[in-house]
């Protein structure tokens, strides 16, 4: 069994909940990772609680990991340099190492040029002093992770809990994900193109919830629903159903079917035999050419060459 030593580099004012992230997360994948903690000198590193943080590790480990994890600084930490033992621990990171970055840790990378003419994430908090420090940067602010191997940036808090959930489903395929996923008690899979900031995550007071309709939706997800369908079994007006929807989920109703609707192909391409036809109209897309579309539109690949990787992992 291949198992992957994941190194998380520790920096002054590191949130704690992020920094045991990784080590949470990957160690429930039975074995398949090694997760080592490290500061840049090997010392204790202080975080935004009224504790600090011991580390076995120094920087040394850095270069033997295969996956290396940034943790996030609170904002008055952030600088538009990198600190010379920064770099210096940055620099023994071997060259095709994946580099992943949780929340203000794509800050670190982009101070150091290393996600100069890429796409990337970071939370939407500091979206607009992430664009003023690094134009060079293509960010969406608006996500939960991009993956642009071999550099992945995801957004805030939780998001570290789905692109760490999203490197056991690339690695070792959605099953093995899901089981860990279900030991940590998280949701098994958001799609990391899924809106980060909700406007208003709770209905008003008295107001009915749109939550019944979307389960209801993706029971039928091969049937070809409406706004009307929608809002009919939510008994409520059109207009009113599509403005209450967008305001629980950050999604329009017809954008929202179209994403539930590739997570539901990504997963029967993971795990059947079944053909890109047949996938297409369990998931309620016309044709096959349908979802080739919207799949490529939404990871930028093929049917066939996702299912390759993904049977490569099972």
């Amino acid at each position: 069994m291949r198992r992957e030593r994941v190194v998380v580099l520790a920096l002054d004012g590191v949130y704690p909940f992020e920094l045991g992230i990784p080590s949470r997360i990957l160690g429930a994948a039975d074995g398949r990772y090694e997760v080592l903690t490290c500061s840049v000198d090997g010392r204790p590193v202080r975080t935004t609680a009224d504790f600090g943080v011991t580390v076995e590790h120094g920087p040394e480990v850095l270069a033997t990991a295969g996956t290396v994890v940034i943790a996030p600084v609170a904002p008055d930490h952030l600088a538009d340099e990198v600190s010379g033992d920064v770099l210096a621990a940055l620099a023994l990171i071997r060259p095709g190492t994946r580099i992943v970055s949780i929340c203000t840790g794509a800050f670190v990378l982009a101070a150091a040029g290393l996600l100069d003419g890429r796409r990337a994430t970071t939370h939407w908090q500091v979206a607009d002093r992430f664009r003023r420090m690094f134009p060079r940067v293509d960010l969406d602010p608006d996500v939960l992770f991009v993956d642009d191997h071999p550099f992945l940036t995801s957004a805030g808090a939780a998001s570290g809990v789905d692109i760490c959930l999203h490197l056991v489903r690339k690695d070792h395929g959605s099953r093995l994900a899901n089981s860990v996923a279900r030991r940590c008690v998280v949701p098994p899979f958001r799609d990391g193109g899924q809106a980060q900031y909700i406007e208003q995550p709770v209905p008003e007071q008295g107001a009915a919830s749109t939550a019944a309709t979307r389960a209801w939706a993706l029971e039928r997800l091969d049937e070809p629903l409406t706004l009307a369908d929608l809002s009919g079994h939510a008994r409520m007006s059109q207009r009113t159903f599509a403005r209450r929807f967008h305001d629980e989920v950050g999604l329009s109703p017809g954008r929202w079917l179209i994403q539930q609707r590739v997570v539901r192909a990504r997963h029967l391409l993971e795990s059947s035999d079944l053909t890109v036809d047949q996938i297409a109209g369990r998931v309620g897309f016309a044709t096959g050419a349908s979802l080739r579309q919207h799949l490529n539109a939404a990871i930028g690949v093929s049917p066939q060459a996702y299912r390759r990787t993904f049977q490569t992992a099972r």
